[in-house]
């Protein structure tokens, strides 16, 4: 089967609604870029991880459907853009698609990730790159965090360097449950993952079965009380100034805490708030991104 592509160029309000509908007409798959990249008025849509964008899409974007070759292109788009009240129906062009082996092409973009000194990343398809690695099996998905963005890597070194057997470890804000599974795998019992997401522990929970880690989940409420050895959180920086008194609580007395999400300009901002508690410094940077870690002092 030929596949084409058929390109629309559209105004920022009308992009993510000729999306859903060319997705309900038919369309294979469809994706938004900003028709204005690689150029003086290239905009940055994205910030740090885990933000909301304030605009789903970019003020010139430019709407990328694939379709099969039954769909006449011309059709499609007038009955898309007659849902959202367009008429006439925006201009496009089409460009054919070569055909491929999509899953294999959309595997292949996805290599297993060494981290630490012996950390593997490695996508369920690949085998593990060294028999003595640690290997941690993690397909790319909807929750944060598969080793490749720098805060991630910062905790997951920090955690291979410091996690001792049999120290209990909580992981606030999983994601995708790498650091929990990582510092199971490191030798902590118990370890326990917690975030706000129901589907972010759904998917670590999963994670953790297929990486055979024993971890418990949970949201906020499901937090269990008493103190751990190691608290890690890789979140965001107002978060974590705002969660400080109630991590900084969760670390036992000469406990140690590890923080990311955190940019270089706002570490001594985060320190500084949980100095309180604790005896914060950064650990380490990396591509403008620290890890802080800290220990907790005697009393609070």
């Amino acid at each position: 089967m030929s596949y084409r592509e058929l390109l629309v160029t559209l105004a920022r309000e009308h992009a993510e609604g000729l999306s859903d509908a060319l997705l309900d007409l038919g369309a294979l798959s469809v994706s938004v870029e900003d028709a204005d990249a690689d150029t003086p008025d290239e905009q940055p849509l994205f910030g740090e991880p885990g933000l909301v964008p304030e605009h789903a899409a970019w003020q010139h974007s430019r709407v990328i459907a694939l379709l099969a070759e039954e769909h006449d292109p011309a059709v499609l788009l007038t009955a898309a853009a007659n849902t959202l009240g367009l008429d006439p129906a925006p201009p496009f062009t089409l460009r054919d698609v070569e055909e491929q082996d999509w899953v294999r092409l959309t595997q292949s973009q996805f290599e297993p990730i060494p981290i630490g000194q012996r950390i593997w990343v490695v996508p369920s398809w690949h085998e593990a790159p060294a028999p003595d690695a640690l290997v941690l099996e993690l397909d790319p998905g909807l929750a944060f965090g598969t080793g490749s963005h720098p805060t991630t890597r910062l905790c997951m070194e920090w955690l291979e360097q410091s996690v001792k057997a049999g120290q209990s470890v909580l992981d606030y804000g999983c994601g995708s449950g790498i650091l929990a599974i990582l510092a199971k795998k490191c030798g902590a019992h118990p370890v326990t993952g917690i975030d706000i997401d129901p589907q972010a522990v759904a998917s670590a929970r999963s994670n953790s079965e297929r990486n055979h880690a024993e971890v418990t989940y949970g949201l906020p409420d499901d937090c269990p009380p008493g103190e751990f050895d190691i608290v890690v959180a890789n979140i965001l920086s107002n978060p974590l100034k705002l969660m400080a008194s109630m991590l900084a609580s969760k670390v036992r007395p000469g406990g140690r805490i590890a923080l990311s999400g955190i940019l270089a300009r706002q570490a001594q901002d985060v320190a500084q708030v949980y100095n309180q508690w604790l005896d914060m410094a950064v650990w380490r940077e990396h591509e403008g991104w620290v890890c802080l870690t800290g220990t907790r002092r005697e009393s609070l």
